[in-house]
């Protein structure tokens, strides 16, 4: 979301009148490759460039691909074939050993199809969306054309490719449902159909240094960030660090869904005490308790005894002590090992070194 939100706002900046853009989307990957489909990369006329679709191999060719577009106005689709010994192939010997294909695409400030103005209104969501492109079709004309899926009826209604409109709505309803974006062929035509996730959000209650770091490498990742604290006894270089700041004395109380990822790090017994059984009854499938293993017993037992016993499902999703076991011992690492056990947990991992990782290091699934 971070690249995406990035590359949203630096379109919207732009003096359309004077200068024209195009949008460079991987829309394909067979076999490894730095980047997954749905990377993108901004191109401007003038030669400069926000995002990347690959570790920086690709690069220098999509520029000058995407400026071809902008000059011709029309979509196109390439493939980098980074697997052949072939010496003129961009990308060869550089390690990535994938087949990836780029979706240039011409961005027309008045075509409603538009795949910018259409991201642009996804930046700030809290459900997963599907976007749809046509990736590939023998007559380039809709080529690159994009929407959202809303509901069915409007899907079929609106899909420019009729003929298939049935097929690619069965197909983006499995991707959907496993959340995760695929790329589909029906005979002469690909479709790229894309599952964005809402930002990870983290709501930190607490209102101690180590909180400040957290943030910041949060912030770096792209995530949403809520702290609740004390706002009179506040630090203003903490305030200033998060996306939402909200008075723990206040009635106003954070938004939290089954994106959202919970940290108790007030290091106040009775606060987390008060906090944990509040957070409980939301949607946060990660809840996060500093400190030591007994504290955390302590704060159970606790509960328990005030007729307030954890069930299993509650256990299972509450993370004490929070964090990864890497030898973390400063609030810098300690800030590192729990975003990358949130990051683990959202992802569906373990959090394990990847040389122990059977197949692919990723889980999209291979084009059909």
């Amino acid at each position: 979301m971070k690249e995406l939100r990035s590359i949203v706002q630096a379109y919207n900046s732009i003096d359309l009148s004077q200068t024209r853009a195009a949008l460079a989307t991987v829309v394909r990957v067979e076999g490894s490759s730095y980047r997954r489909a749905g990377a993108r990369m901004l191109v401007l006329d003038d030669g400069t460039y926000l995002g990347g679709i690959s570790g920086g191999c690709l690069e220098g060719d999509a520029l000058r691909r995407a400026q071809k577009a902008i000059g011709l106005r029309r979509s196109s689709v390439i493939t980098y074939d980074t697997t052949t010994d072939d010496d003129y192939q961009v990308g060869v010997g550089l390690g990535c050993q994938g087949i990836i294909d780029v979706l240039f695409t011409p961005l027309d400030p008045q075509d409603p199809s538009n795949p910018l103005h259409i991201l642009s209104g996804l930046t700030a969501i809290r459900q997963p969306v599907i976007v749809v492109a046509i990736a590939g079709a023998p007559d380039p004309t809709p080529l690159g054309q994009t929407l959202v899926y809303t509901d069915d009826a409007s899907f079929l209604q609106t899909f420019a490719l009729p003929s298939i409109a049935v097929n690619v709505l069965q197909d983006l309803k499995a991707a959907m449902a496993g959340q995760t974006s695929r790329t589909v062929s029906y005979e002469s035509f690909r479709v790229f159909i894309e599952v964005i996730l809402p930002a990870t959000h983290l709501v930190a209650y607490g209102g101690n240094y180590d909180i400040r770091t957290l943030l910041h490498l949060a912030k770096e990742l792209g995530w949403d960030t809520t702290v609740v604290l004390n706002t009179a006894r506040a630090d203003k270089s903490l305030i200033s660090a998060a996306t939402t700041v909200l008075d723990s004395r206040g009635e106003v109380q954070p938004h939290i869904d089954a994106y959202t990822a919970v940290l108790l790090m007030s290091h106040d017994y009775r606060t987390d005490s008060r906090n944990l059984l509040k957070v409980l009854s939301s949607a946060a499938s990660y809840i996060g308790l500093l400190g030591p293993r007994k504290r955390a017993d302590k704060i159970f037992d606790g509960l328990a005894a005030d007729g307030h016993p954890l069930g299993a499902a509650d256990r299972q999703r509450i993370y004490a002590p929070a964090g990864l076991d890497i030898g973390a011992a400063t609030p810098e690492e300690i800030a590192l090992s729990i975003l990358a056990e949130v990051r683990s947990h959202f992802s569906g991992r373990q959090g394990m070194s990847l040389r122990l990782r059977d197949g692919s290091i990723y889980s999209t699934p291979p084009a059909i």
